[in-house]
């Protein structure tokens, strides 16, 4: 009696962290982690750390190039570039995490569906998902935008209701798989409820894929708003935005170069982050990883 807390106290503690353990061994994999660490840090305190006002308009400081006064410059407003930089890492995340988790909820719970029943409902819905993979994803967007009024929030739904059909594919295959494991056999001839063998039983188990797409999908819809940004379909100016201050950059290369270099590094910073972090979740959660 006495010995067997103490082997369940053990077990599921090396198991619990042995995905932590495989991830912190991978550099690349901390390194993503530590950006994106320090873009949600950057997120949460921009009015804090923001040496200005983002909006504030200086017309005696237009298109001055770094200094001690603007470490990244100001733009042809005399904004400083790096306040609006600061307050751009809000909006990119917000836009990156919302469209994603919705384009995660109708992904898996579209792809739970055809995984588990199969048959014609798992025929209807991927012949759904083969139709909207059809259609490039940009051109969808900037056609459905091209009816509506240009909005954080307009961006951040039309995003996730164009980029669910990976999820949904990839939910799909680990429900196949999962379906035919014993603990879910042994859960039907206990009489349990599809919906309790669903969200208790199987889903739990892919969590693990449905994250690492998540992660690597908030990369994408971060690339995804500041090109429409960029274009001018996306966040509307003065609220600043990777995307617009690269509009700004554009116009400008030959006498402000730092309007297009701070901007592209910090997308390009932004998105390997969140890639490294991605790609080292599926490193470290992958099955075969574990047998040590």
């Amino acid at each position: 009696m006495g010995d067997k807390p103490e082997v369940k106290s053990t077990i599921p503690k090396s198991g619990r962290f042995a995905w932590w353990r495989s991830f912190t061994k991978n550099p690349l994999a901390v390194a993503g982690l530590l950006i994106v660490g320090c873009l949600i840090i950057t997120a949460i305190l921009a009015p804090v750390i923001s040496p200005y006002d983002p909006q504030a308009i200086n017309t005696w400081h237009i298109l001055e190039p770094p200094s001690r006064a603007h470490l990244l410059g100001t733009d042809t407003l005399g904004r400083d570039c790096l306040s609006r930089l600061i307050y751009g890492v809000r909006i990119s995340l917000l836009v990156g995490i919302v469209a994603v988790g919705l384009a995660t909820a109708i992904g898996a719970a579209l792809g739970a569906a055809a995984g588990y029943y199969g048959g014609m409902i798992d025929t209807l819905l991927m012949r759904f998902v083969d139709i909207m993979l059809c259609f490039p994803a940009i051109f969808l967007i900037m056609a459905v935008i091209a009816f509506l009024e240009p909005s954080i929030l307009n961006i951040m739904v039309i995003i996730g209701l164009t980029g669910w059909m990976g999820v949904a594919r990839l939910v799909r295959a680990e429900f196949m798989s999962l379906r035919e494991r014993d603990f879910v056999l042994a859960a039907k001839l206990s009489g349990a409820s599809d919906r309790r063998i669903i969200f208790s039983h199987i889903l739990p188990n892919a969590v693990a894929p449905i994250l690492v797409s998540a992660t690597l999908g908030i990369g994408g819809a971060i690339l995804t708003e500041s090109a429409l940004s960029f274009l001018g379909i996306g966040v509307q100016p003065p609220t600043p935005s990777w995307g617009n201050m690269l509009t700004q950059g554009k116009d400008n290369i030959e006498v402000a170069w730092w309007l297009s270099i701070f901007p592209g590094l910090a997308i390009l910073i932004a998105v390997l982050g969140f890639n490294l972090l991605g790609e080292g979740l599926r490193d470290a959660l992958d099955p075969r990883m574990k047998r040590d």
